[in-house]
């Protein structure tokens, strides 16, 4: 008979327990929302910002002509100086597969949420075919251009001893190594990467103004786009700083700078390509002017 009070009481004390857990969970989801809504808003009129794209060609363009002069400020010892590192392997390596993943999802949400047309949505996507085209065409040019431009080399104590092999495939069989000029396939990528997930992202801004469907999951898959932008950037610094060539970075900048102009900066804007990013996807503003 004794027991009775103290079990009411702890049942009230766990109940209590409870509800204050629930209210707390309750202002986390209300925190972590504001914070999404607010900073997919901030993010997306940074990048929607037309003088802010050009000014983001002119930094790429910076880290590239002067990112390999920090190497004699940096510590040469740092993780991000072997080319085993976790971000060279699981990232720079995968950089396209990774842009497309996160860059498909975005452009497949916003195109489809804006035109519910399943044609539309596949034509808006069908940049990013265009885009895996261009880097595995860029790709094989690289190694063509190796090829043509390389001679095979015997590695020995002495020194390297020139070998009159004719192509790389038979001096790799020999166990010797071929050495040619060498494009920078990782600058390459990361820079086209960059330029073209900038660009597709821009159009975010023009999303929300219309006042289109922008719930949680959209603001939370364009922020994704964001970081992972963020992340291409510091890795394409990385990577001017601890390795290759500086003439070899230059060059698949360039490259890759041109790729993006051939496509966003002028194919896109023909009725027989793919399309810009945000091409059909708004309504014109009717024009309030009457005929006479």
């Amino acid at each position: 008979m004794e027991r009775g009070p103290a079990v009411g009481a702890g049942l009230g004390a766990r109940a209590r327990i409870r509800a204050l857990l629930g209210c707390l969970v309750k202002v986390l989801l209300w925190v972590a929302s504001a914070l999404l809504y607010f900073g997919s808003e901030q993010a997306a009129r940074l990048l929607g910002s037309p003088c802010l794209r050009r000014l983001y060609h002119a930094w790429l363009a910076a880290v590239v002509i002067f990112g390999p002069l920090l190497q004699f400020h940096v510590n040469p010892r740092t993780i991000f100086a072997s080319h085993g590192n976790f971000f060279n392997i699981k990232f720079v390596n995968s950089a396209w597969g990774w842009t497309c993943t996160f860059l498909g999802g975005f452009v497949l949400l916003v195109v489809f949420l804006a035109t519910r047309r399943v044609a539309v949505t596949a034509r808006h996507l069908s940049r990013l075919v265009v885009g895996a085209a261009v880097w595995r065409g860029a790709g094989r040019a690289f190694l063509l251009i190796e090829d043509l431009t390389g001679s095979c080399f015997e590695p020995l104590p002495q020194g390297l001893l020139l070998h009159e092999l004719p192509d790389r495939r038979s001096c790799l069989a020999a166990g010797h190594q071929w050495r040619g000029y060498t494009v920078s396939s990782h600058t390459f990528l990361l820079t086209f990467c960059c330029l073209l997930m900038a660009e597709e992202a821009a159009v975010f801004a023009k999303y929300l103004a219309h006042g289109l469907p922008a719930g949680a999951p959209l603001r939370l898959v364009f922020l994704l786009n964001v970081l992972l932008l963020g992340l291409w950037n510091f890795l394409l610094l990385c990577t001017v700083i601890y390795f290759h060539q500086y003439t070899h970075k230059v060059v698949g900048a360039a490259v890759g700078t041109f790729a993006w102009y051939l496509t966003y900066g002028s194919w896109y804007h023909q009725p027989w390509s793919p399309g810009s990013p945000g091409h059909g996807l708004f309504p014109r503003p009717h024009s309030s002017r009457k005929r006479n």
